[in-house]
């Protein structure tokens, strides 16, 4: 059965499906430093060994090692959590913002608590070396180390915290001043129609990114051989096609019968195969690069968006 990769509904425009089966959420981070700036004194000591001028030079100082690797246990698990959150979530015009589907949130929601506690037990491991990296920082920095650069404990260091913020008009406004409340109503609408555009938007720069190094891999040859790929260059296809279709609102028919064309030239196709037969590697390539052409017109034709942004908080978001 051939799958379908436009949205099921054809009742609703793209703009109201996706507002009456979203909601947003937004994942921040409280996250100790680890550089900081030097002070006018220490920019103009390091300036002078150049013959510069310290209002003219920027320079900083680490202040712990961030390849220990139960550091890098603790800045992993944000990184997993971050993919999750974007995985899962269409983007929203205001950054540190994502759009989910409300069928997911419990899912979504339990997979971030297991996060926490895997971030909470990592960073109690990073507590026990704790003293031991601020003494590796001592003898690194030397004079330019600072104690009072260093939390006395880890706790409360590393945080995570995700929640789910209203972007509806506001009920209250309606009684308080109905002309002021019609207006965030259409601001609102406006916001998602951007949503659905940036959506469009990131779909199309992914599939032309992932089909662009697939054919990289498997065009041409190196040194008289085929050109290695990993398998992840097939099954991140994969999985897109899967988001994709979950993700989906059926805002772009040809973005729709593009997405299905790269699924069928894949459907069935195994990277153990691919390195096999030179004669499904180019098969595969030409019919990618098709798709990949028409791709690359969709993201030159498509007109430049205007985005208000807001001041960033004092929490530190995730970054998009």
């Amino acid at each position: 059965m051939t799958t379908t990769f436009a949205a099921q509904s054809s009742r609703t425009d793209p703009e109201a499906r996706l507002r009456n089966r979203s909601a947003a959420v937004r994942l921040s981070f409280n996250w100790m430093g680890v550089r900081r700036t030097l002070t006018p004194q220490q920019k103009a000591v390091a300036a002078d060994s150049f013959g510069a001028e310290g209002e003219f030079l920027s320079a900083g100082k680490k202040l712990i090692d961030t390849k220990h690797p139960k550091f890098k246990a603790v800045t992993t698990i944000r990184g997993e959590a971050v993919a999750r959150w974007k995985a899962v979530t269409l983007p929203w015009p205001e950054p540190g913002i994502r759009l989910i589907r409300r069928d997911q949130i419990e899912d979504f929601d339990n997979q971030l608590n297991r996060l926490a506690e895997r971030l909470q037990d990592a960073v109690v491991e990073l507590e026990r070396d704790y003293d031991e990296l601020r003494n590796a920082a001592r003898q690194r920095l030397g004079s330019l180390f600072n104690p009072a650069d260093y939390p006395a404990s880890l706790a409360g260091a590393f945080q995570m915290s995700w929640d789910f913020p209203s972007v509806e008009p506001p009920e209250y406004l309606r009684q308080v001043n109905p002309e002021l409340y019609e207006l965030e109503c259409d601001r609102i609408r406006s916001r998602f129609s951007e949503a659905v555009q940036l959506a469009e938007e990131a779909f199309t720069a992914e599939l032309s990114e992932l089909i662009s190094h697939l054919c990289e891999r498997l065009s041409g040859d190196r040194d008289g051989k085929s050109k290695v790929f990993r398998d992840s260059a097939v099954s991140n296809l994969s999985e897109f096609f899967d988001r994709f279709r979950a993700l989906n609102v059926g805002s772009s028919d040809e973005l729709n019968r593009l997405v299905e064309r790269a699924h069928e030239v894949l459907r069935g196709v195994r990277p153990g195969t691919l390195r096999q037969s030179s004669e499904l590697r180019q098969h595969v390539a030409t019919q990618l690069s098709s798709v990949q052409s028409v791709l690359d017109g969709l993201m030159v034709d498509r007109p430049r968006r205007s985005i208000i942004r807001r001041k960033p908080t004092a929490s530190a978001e995730a970054n998009e």
